[in-house]
């Protein structure tokens, strides 16, 4: 979707960018070292990596349970969270709007952010993603939609005339530092509902957290719609992780997401 053919968002993507990879000669040499056998029939690397770390804490390399998923289901169902610590996955979150990341960015444990700056990029031709509850009302769009129109208009026309009132103020700094000044000074007006972009790591423990809370049927319509969104993308990266983890439809029309071993 481009901006001139048509600036309004209504559903968010999510772009897996970055997972782990299994250095296996240092593991090797691990095992050789302390005279320990392993094996595990799992190929997902952050599925590796949570059993060997919660095999360390026991030195258990080689005994009992066998499978991954037997002994991933029993680190979920016996709450031993910070195993999930050590598997990362990079998410790169278009189409939502300032007001979602701004609930986002309040999960601070597990997470890192890089978002979009509006201090640096133009946000003239920005797009505007469209609450969920204006997307089932024509009426309620359309006045949405003037109200945006009149905000974009303003914001355009309130950078161009800052830009020339810096010009004039310091004629001597760079035309970039110039835009700057401008665009954090236009920016001010810009609503909740323009399009962001943000760069999301999170480990596998702050992830659950996140789509428990956020994907629940009480949480704000777009950010749970994200939350379904990011699950479908780790349920497929990770069976046996977020094996307890299903989508369930609700009497709303939307999904909700539902955890077997809450708050692990």
């Amino acid at each position: 979707m481009t901006t001139s053919s048509n600036p309004y968002l209504t559903k968010p993507r999510v772009y897996l960018l970055g997972r782990q990879a299994i250095v296996q000669e240092e593991l090797a040499r691990f095992l050789n070292d302390e005279g320990l056998t392993f094996t595990t029939d799992t190929p997902v690397a952050a599925e590796m990596l949570n059993e060997i770390a919660g095999r360390i804490c026991y030195l258990s390399f080689g005994k009992g349970r066998k499978s991954n998923q037997e002994y991933l289901e029993n680190i979920l169902s016996s709450k031993h969270g910070s195993v999930l610590e050590h598997a990362v996955w990079n998410l790169l979150i278009t189409g939502v709007s300032r007001s979602l990341t701004h609930e986002l960015v309040r999960h601070r444990a597990g997470f890192g952010y890089s978002q979009l700056s509006q201090r640096y990029v133009d946000e003239s031709d920005a797009r505007y993603v469209v609450p969920p509850l204006y997307q089932e009302n024509e009426a309620l769009r359309r006045q949405w939609e003037q109200t945006i129109e009149y905000l974009r208009k303003a914001y355009a026309d309130l950078a161009e005339a800052t830009t020339q009132y810096v010009q004039q103020k310091f004629p001597a700094m760079a035309p970039r530092d110039r835009r700057k000044w401008a665009r954090q000074a236009a920016r001010s007006i810009l609503p909740n509902a323009c399009e962001t972009k943000i760069f999301v790591t999170g480990n596998s423990r702050a992830w659950r957290h996140f789509l428990e809370l956020r994907g629940s049927p009480h949480a704000d319509m777009e950010i749970r719609l994200l939350a379904v969104e990011i699950c479908r993308v780790l349920k497929r990266e990770s069976p046996n992780i977020f094996a307890d983890i299903e989508l369930v439809d609700e009497p709303d029309g939307a999904p909700s997401i539902r955890v077997l071993h809450s708050k692990v």
